[in-house]
């Protein structure tokens, strides 16, 4: 290993052990900007912690290639500290500089991220200007090559007309309705234990947090069973409290596309209470027919039946924002490819509760993409990748 890669794998580790420091303040800053509660920020953390101080296994990506220089970023208001590792991380580990604005919506959480990388010159936070301001000055700094923006569709459009003036254009977009397929012979515990958690983790506030699941109809009574079962666990409250699943949805936007959403259901059934006060929302569990194919986030999982497995597998091959799929179970003949050339991310029988940050993540269509710059031709691509392979040059 050279000299030169020993040092960004210290430069990582300084960044964990500063992030580390901070923990605790980053959960309440978390719950103060989006109603994240404490454990679940904690862990958020303790997942960066732990990716940036096990660089060195993807070390292999970067060694005697080329960085790009500066990469710049806007977080998403969701997991701005995983954001950090994950992609701050890997520019690092590649020799580039980082730099990057938190959402508006989470100041709290930008001022100490501010505080944690001050010391560290090859990173820079900016907290002195909205994401659109932070982003057109990145499309018009020469210094910037490479640019990661997230958001709804018109976001990705707005700046794919402008991707020439990067090398590389990322674009982290809608996740719609993540589904979710229990086939005929699905694990049902394992199964039923992801669908509920993995829902309503922090109020389902995450891109990969599923939204519906088709259960074919022969297990479809044992499995909402279980559902309400387990559905006794997930609370409603104060991001401070430990029981807290869903804290307050302080994000407007959030809000308003889950009214969308449930206005759009189609002869739902609610089984259970749930509460729409403000900032209190959900949870929201109803059985129907299908959904919508819209942008959802927040606390919301709608349980399909399916008459077969190929039924199943049908519905959700025609999802307009295609960015991951778990499935329980043996799927149908020809499945598994049909699922992998629609979706950026296929979980097989998954059992986890946040995504290991060193899987392949993200989108295809309207959910996610790359635009690459060479030589003045832009060319479009899409599917899963590990940003520690994307941000250095092979060119």
């Amino acid at each position: 290993m050279s000299s030169e890669l020993k040092a960004r794998l210290a430069l990582l580790q300084a960044l964990a052990e500063r992030l580390a420091a901070r923990r605790d303040d980053l959960a309440v800053a978390a719950g103060r900007d989006i109603g994240t509660p404490h454990w679940i920020a904690t862990l958020e953390v303790d997942l960066a912690v732990d990716y940036l101080r096990t660089m060195e296994v993807e070390a292999a990506n970067v060694f005697g290639k080329r960085p790009f220089g500066l990469v710049a970023a806007i977080f998403p208001y969701d997991a701005a500290p995983v954001m950090l590792a994950r992609v701050g991380g890997s520019a690092l580990l590649a020799g580039n500089r980082f730099r990057f604005s938190c959402s508006s919506q989470t100041p709290e959480t930008a001022r100490i991220l501010k505080e944690v990388v001050q010391p560290l010159p090859e990173v820079e936070a900016v907290t002195d200007q909205d994401n659109r301001a932070f982003g057109e000055r990145c499309v018009a700094d020469p210094e910037v090559r490479v640019f990661f923006i997230s958001g709804g569709g018109e976001v990705g459009s707005r700046y794919a007309r402008k991707a020439q003036a990067f090398d590389k254009l990322f674009f982290a977009g809608p996740s719609g309705l993540p589904p979710v397929i229990l086939f005929r012979d699905a694990p049902l515990r394992q199964a039923v234990t992801f669908l509920v958690r993995r829902a309503f983790l922090n109020g389902g506030q995450y891109c990969t947090c599923p939204k519906r699941a088709y259960i074919h109809r022969d297990l479809y009574p044992e499995v909402r069973r279980l559902v309400l079962e387990l559905m006794a666990d997930i609370r409603v409250g104060e991001p401070e409290d430990p029981a807290t699943w869903i804290g307050p949805i302080r994000v407007a936007r959030t809000r308003a596309l889950l009214d969308r959403a449930l206005a759009a259901l189609a002869q739902p059934r609610f089984l259970l209470p749930y509460q729409r006060d403000g900032v209190w929302q959900g949870p929201f569990l109803v059985e129907t027919p299908e959904t919508p194919d819209l942008e959802l986030f927040g606390p919301f999982l709608a349980l399909c039946p399916v008459a077969s497995d190929e039924e199943a597998v049908k519905r959700v091959l025609r999802s307009r924002y295609p960015m991951l799929i778990s499935f329980f179970g043996t799927p149908p003949a020809g499945a598994v490819e049909k699922l992998h050339r629609t979706f950026g991310m296929v979980f097989d029988n998954p059992d986890f509760l946040f995504t290991p940050l060193r899987l392949p993540f993200g989108g295809r269509g309207e959910s996610g993409w790359v635009m690459e710059n060479r030589q003045g031709r832009l060319w479009r691509r899409d599917g899963a990748l590990i940003y520690s392979q994307e941000l250095i040059k092979d060119w």
